[in-house]
């Protein structure tokens, strides 16, 4: 079985990780991989530093034609049984339309539960199958007429490895600047408009006026960054709030929190819950799109309906004044995400696509 990944993304967020760990867990069940991303990336860096086979080509985007050209001698070159394609910044319909003029089977990772735009039919025309990363996801496309026989629902994973209990707070506290008895807020998320950063900020107020030792730390990158840190000013919370900006030591980070909180108004699955679930950690979601598959309201964390602070804020004083069952509720989350959100689990629902399409045993 060979297989050319393509992966167009220039920075590591979740899913360029989750492809990170699909092909390093294939190559170890003796899959060939060949990952195909964009030139002096982050995603090539890490990859080339974890000895993946990678090919690095020139892409611009979305409506960078010439990648259809660039990629073609590649497939000539490599001869895979299937082309899967990871990314949505060009590599979904320009990766399916260089697999469809080399006759390859190709498959299409979805990982966001928004609707598309266009004529969608037209272009799941070009996949052979769309693996969805949630159930959530798999509706969206039902909904949108995609035929049920091409969808086929593959849960995201947690690197258990990386992601455990053990925090060192001495480290945490010199790294970020908080003392010891303070309780740390995290949020680990695109400054993007659907991960809902405003709502937390709308409610702190009100908790840091029951739990003055609360403090929040965004953890992340994107283009709303500058008006986040804008309205933190304005609501006076620069003592409460800090901006840390994307971090590659982030497991070190997450078992230091006292809560990792979420409050997106659409989201595919959430590769931080899963994280976080991994290290222990309780969690405060909206409940939106795949989020409800990992954090079951009650069970393995805290539900709250998008765009509504009050209830952000409801949940949020209840994990901070029930420590016990905050502590239960993260035990139960890890012990979901060892048995349904393994990396081993995600590569083998990944390959069984890959044979179904090339007829491989």
């Amino acid at each position: 079985m060979k297989v050319v990944h393509i992966e167009t993304g220039r920075h590591m967020y979740g899913g360029a990780q989750q492809v990170l760990y699909l092909v390093e867990a294939l190559t170890r069940m003796g899959v060939e991989n060949l990952l195909v991303c964009t030139r002096d990336s982050d995603v090539a860096r890490i990859a080339r530093e974890q000895n993946l086979n990678i090919q690095e080509l020139e892409m611009a985007g979305d409506h960078d034609l010439l990648f259809v050209w660039r990629l073609l001698p590649v497939l000539k070159r490599e001869r895979p049984d299937v082309v899967h394609l990871h990314s949505r910044r060009g590599a979904d319909v320009l990766g399916g339309i260089a697999a469809r003029l080399r006759g390859i089977p190709s498959i299409l990772t979805r990982r966001v539960d928004n609707p598309e735009r266009g004529p969608i039919g037209l272009k799941y025309r070009l996949f052979d199958r769309v693996i969805t990363i949630s159930r959530a996801i798999s509706l969206v496309l039902l909904d949108a007429g995609i035929p049920r026989e091409k969808i086929v629902c593959v849960h995201s994973a947690a690197d258990r490895r990386l992601f455990r209990p053990e925090c060192d707070r001495q480290w945490f506290d010199i790294a970020f600047g908080t003392q010891p008895g303070d309780k740390i807020i995290g949020v680990l998320a695109q400054f993007i408009e659907r991960k809902g950063h405003r709502f937390l900020i709308e409610a702190l107020p009100a908790i840091t006026k029951k739990h003055p030792q609360v403090r929040v730390i965004f953890f992340g990158q994107g283009p709303l960054r500058d008006s986040l840190e804008t309205l933190v000013r304005d609501r006076r919370l620069d003592n409460i709030v800090q901006f840390a900006g994307f971090r590659e030591d982030i497991a070190r980070v997450l078992p230091c929190l006292n809560m990792l909180v979420h409050p997106a108004t659409a989201e595919g699955l959430g590769v931080s819950l899963l994280q976080a679930a991994s290290c222990g950690i309780p969690v405060v979601a909206s409940n939106v799109g795949g989020i409800p598959e990992i954090i079951i309201d009650r069970e393995t964390g805290l539900l709250v309906p998008p765009e509504d602070s009050d209830a952000l804020y409801n949940a949020i004083i209840s994990l901070l004044e029930k420590p016990e069952r905050a502590k239960k509720l993260g035990r139960a989350a890890r012990q979901l995400v060892d048995e349904e959100f393994s990396i081993g689990k995600m590569a083998a629902g990944n390959l069984k696509v890959y044979r179904e399409l090339a007829d491989v045993n």
